[in-house]
């Protein structure tokens, strides 16, 4: 009776609540042009709801809605500016702004971006995807505007503590930017070796007491491997592995797995997995899968001109 009773009295928030639900069934499955419509419905009946702005928020940057996306995150590190994730999303989008901004009005976000995803670093001390950010803001900045390799090697030492894979790609990456593929290759061979097998404790322990890490450090590795196996890790490692030529069975795996389970979130297009499959084959000689996955990068996107050049390159094989 007292459900019933619930039920006739306040039919609006029992409806509310679903559509709630409705919407993020509709976000999880990306189906992003029916899950928005029903978050601002529930945010004008719930103003300052602060998970349906972060919703908003997220479908804004997939869209690259910019300055959406910073009205819902600065709002929301207002309010919560001891909360990493949105301190990341913030500088993370002021980032992109940026990005398509003229150089003087660029300058302006710099300050901002590295205030808060510095901030999301030091607040989580787990944040894998903000310390990449870090190694990437401060390798591609100006020093004369802050850009530092010292300070882009602290974060990459933290991720090699975090995820060994990352750390490795992280100093690849910082290595390969700076000019020095001997030392990119070094490392970009590690972290296949890490990423492309599976571990156990006792392998985690041999990496860590080689490198001097304290021992809680291994342990956190071990239990965290998988929840940080990342798909985009799937395509850094094929990527790598096409580029430099290195363990192709191991890049084919991982790119297999990353469009199986492939998300617009992922951040990299599936075109862009298939081009690097077609490398890998053209690596190995085998002109007839080479030409297979150029072939479907082509026609996913037919203005893809990477692609085009490397089809030419395959049909000389």
């Amino acid at each position: 009776m007292k459900k019933l009773l619930l039920l006739l009295l306040f039919p609006s928030l029992i409806w509310a609540q679903s559509s709630f639900d409705q919407a993020v069934e509709y976000f999880s499955n990306e189906q992003f042009s029916k899950a928005k419509p029903l978050f601002q419905k529930y945010l004008k009946e719930n103003p300052g709801h602060d998970k349906t702005r972060e919703y908003l928020g997220d479908i804004a940057g997939t869209a690259k809605d910019w300055d959406a996306a910073i009205s819902y995150y600065e709002s929301l590190v207002e309010e919560n500016p001891d909360n990493p994730d949105y301190n990341f999303k913030y500088g993370g989008v002021l980032g992109m702004k940026a990005q398509e901004s003229n150089k003087l009005k660029a300058l302006g976000y710099i300050g901002d971006i590295k205030e808060h995803l510095n901030r999301a670093a030091t607040l989580d001390p787990n944040h894998i995807e903000v310390r990449w950010a870090l190694v990437e803001l401060y390798m591609q900045l100006p020093g004369i505007i802050g850009g530092s390799e010292k300070k882009a090697m602290k974060y990459a030492d933290e991720l090699k503590i975090i995820s060994p894979v990352d750390g490795y790609l992280a100093h690849g990456y910082i290595a390969e930017y700076n000019e020095r593929p001997a030392d990119a290759e070094k490392y970009y061979k590690k972290a296949i070796e890490i990423g492309g097998s599976p571990h156990t404790y006792e392998k985690l322990t041999n990496l860590y007491e080689k490198n001097n890490q304290p021992r809680e450090a291994m342990a956190n590795a071990a239990v965290s491997l998988k929840k940080h196996k990342r798909n985009s890790l799937n395509y850094q490692i094929g990527k790598i592995s096409a580029q430099y030529n290195l363990s192709p069975e191991t890049g084919i795996k991982c790119l297999v797995e990353y469009i199986q389970n492939y998300s617009v979130r992922d951040g990299v297009p599936k075109d862009w997995a298939y081009f690097r499959l077609a490398q890998i084959y053209k690596n190995t000689g085998d002109k007839d899968r080479a030409l297979k996955w150029i072939n479907k990068a082509l026609k996913d996107r037919p203005d893809f001109k990477e692609a085009r050049q490397e089809k030419q390159h395959i049909l000389s094989l």
